[in-house]
């Protein structure tokens, strides 16, 4: 029998709603309110009409995205760098909080604080300055080694080859803290006991990892990829357009959705085409991580987000 609600249950909880006002107020000014904005993606946008005044163009600013020849290399590559960017940021997080946290196991206090900060410490400017000084053309670090032993210089921003490995490199170091953080958390409430009990029944190291810390980090790794399924379809712009400088010779590596549809709208202009790019991106987005739950939920309910 379901219990009736009544007024003094809901006033014990008074001081919480109080306190949960000022987030919910800035979430729907910050995260509702703008959402009807997405009816720009379906109109000929235009200032001085506004934005419930301008004209209904249908689908022709989706038309933009797919219309080209370019949409097949901008989706590819939005979708494939999304993909390895989840696989190798989950195994480098994982990789380096088991390190750290054995790092805490053992003492070393001071290591562990010096780090847990290096992540947070390097932001993407500074990122951007380091790659660009080592893939510069003539006097970057690489090509510099290159001359000193009498070999040929690489024209890192003529050449596609490479630029796949250096974005995934660029883009782990830049975010990997974020991640190895919540396993580190994760780690940290894992009871001590489990692998006192593995060490007598003669488990190495190896074995209490797979067979421990896998298993009891499978909630965190399910939550931070299902929240990085949600923007598969989106790109970090600074990575994909001020690392490579912008060079037209790598556009068919470098190329995603965001880049393309900023290139276009500095030569044509129309924020329509803006805003259609991003419905369809948070719209795909979106089913991604409502299949992707149900995925989980089939298998394993327990470790669904909902």
């Amino acid at each position: 029998m379901k219990q009736k609600l009544t007024w003094a249950h809901f006033k014990q909880f008074i001081p919480l709603y109080i306190m949960m006002l000022p987030s919910l107020v800035y979430l729907f000014i910050n995260n509702y309110i703008p959402m009807a904005g997405i009816v720009v993606a379906f109109k000929k946008y235009n200032v001085n009409d506004g934005m419930f005044g301008s004209a209904w163009c249908g689908l022709d600013n989706f038309q933009f995205l797919f219309g080209t020849s370019d949409a097949f290399v901008m989706i590819r590559n939005t979708l494939l760098y999304n993909v390895a960017f989840i696989i190798v940021n989950q195994a480098v997080g994982i990789a380096l909080a088991i390190i750290i946290s054995d790092v805490i196991n053992k003492g070393l206090k001071k290591l562990y604080q010096s780090s847990i900060l290096l992540p947070f410490l390097l932001s993407m400017v500074v990122v951007s300055y380091i790659v660009f000084a080592f893939l510069s053309q003539e006097n970057g670090m690489f090509n510099s080694i290159l001359k000193s032993m009498g070999k040929d210089i690489v024209y890192w921003y003529q050449d596609n080859g490479p630029w796949p490995f250096i974005l995934i490199f660029v883009n782990c170091w830049k975010g990997v803290g974020y991640g190895s953080l919540i396993y580190i958390a994760g780690i940290a409430g894992i009871d001590p006991a489990f692998y006192e009990a593995a060490e007598l029944d003669g488990a190495n190291k190896w074995q209490q990892i797979t067979r421990i810390t896998l298993p009891c980090l499978v909630p965190q790794i399910i939550t931070l990829v299902l929240m990085a399924i949600g923007r598969i379809f989106a790109s970090d712009f600074g990575l994909f357009y001020q690392i490579p400088q912008n060079s037209g010779a790598l556009f068919p590596t470098t190329q995603t959705i965001d880049t393309y549809v900023y290139r276009a709208l500095i030569q044509a202009g129309g924020i329509g085409r803006s805003s259609a790019a991003g419905v369809f991106q948070s719209v795909v987005g979106f089913t991604l991580v409502m299949i992707s739950n149900a995925v989980v939920r089939k298998v394993s309910a327990e470790n669904a987000m909902f």
